[in-house]
């Protein structure tokens, strides 16, 4: 750093926004110091603002949903699920000529439900 100060990590978010900053967008005024990677925290980058939500609290509520996730994956390899599905329909007598079928008979009744 030399002689230039160091400032301390600090994001925009962290300015106050209602201040009639000189330059609003970089929400800083004429002639104060710049940190030495400002591009860094800038609005649109990091924001160094304290979270509304402990880290704490926010680790515990992603490991719960993750768990649950997790345990419903493996109840759905163990038990799975399959939609129930009648055999494939096919017309015209079941395509009873084209599946070798003598055309001097008639072919036999196909029936795709039950009552």
């Amino acid at each position: 750093y030399g002689d230039y100060p160091k400032l301390p990590n600090k994001s925009l978010h962290e300015r106050d926004p209602w201040y009639q900053w000189d330059q609003p967008d970089m929400r800083r005024n004429w002639g104060e110091p710049m940190h030495w990677d400002f591009d860094m925290y800038i609005r649109n980058r990091v924001d160094t603002s304290p979270t509304p939500v402990p880290w704490h609290t926010m680790r515990k509520h992603f490991l719960v949903f993750l768990s649950t996730m997790l345990i419903m994956f493996g109840l759905g390899e163990i038990y799975p699920s399959y939609r129930p599905v009648g055999p494939k329909q096919y017309p015209f007598n079941d395509l009873y000529l084209e599946r070798g079928g003598d055309p001097s008979k008639e072919p036999p009744v196909v029936t795709h439900y039950e009552i």
